[in-house]
């Protein structure tokens, strides 16, 4: 796990530039982005304490890509072990066999709200027996994840796995 914190840290750092840096240090190579096609694969469960890693990073890129006037299209796969973070409260407490609804929903708000397109994999879906409605508003279906994610790559799209 920490290995995949450190990567998306370092990616995170990348994409921010200096605008993190600690106090002390001097950037060499500053990022200027002009383009920014990403898209997050939430395959699976990687967490900083109670947050989801990708979760976490992903509005956080958004948010300051926003921030440096680029233009930016950031796209959010869900699919297998973390295909249930999209679902709608009674959904989730049905599918993780609580009652306290989803803890993602906020986040998943907010990111959405920052511009992030949150997708779910219909391929997951069925899999689990669900259906449009029992997802967050404003949650998309895509046909099927891994073929969308190499559709966006052959759109120039660079994939992160947090």
């Amino acid at each position: 796990m920490k290995k995949i914190y450190m990567i998306v840290l370092i990616f995170f750092i990348s994409v921010v530039g200096s605008a993190y840096a600690a106090e002390g240090v001097k950037v060499d190579i500053p990022v200027v982005l002009k383009d920014v096609k990403v898209v997050f694969n939430m395959d699976h469960l990687a967490f900083d304490g109670d947050k989801p890693v990708g979760l976490k990073y992903m509005l956080m890129m958004a948010e300051q890509v926003k921030k440096s006037n680029a233009i930016a299209k950031v796209i959010a796969i869900f699919h297998g072990a973390a295909a249930y973070m999209t679902l709608a409260d009674e959904p989730y407490n049905k599918s993780r066999k609580i009652t306290t609804g989803n803890p993602y929903k906020k986040l998943i708000a907010d990111m959405l709200a920052a511009g992030v397109e949150v997708e779910e994999c219909a391929t997951s879906m069925g899999a689990n027996g669900w259906v449009n409605a029992d997802l967050l508003p404003g949650v998309k279906v895509n046909g099927g994840a891994v073929l969308r994610l190499i559709m966006l790559g052959q759109e120039g799209y660079i994939a992160i796995q947090p």
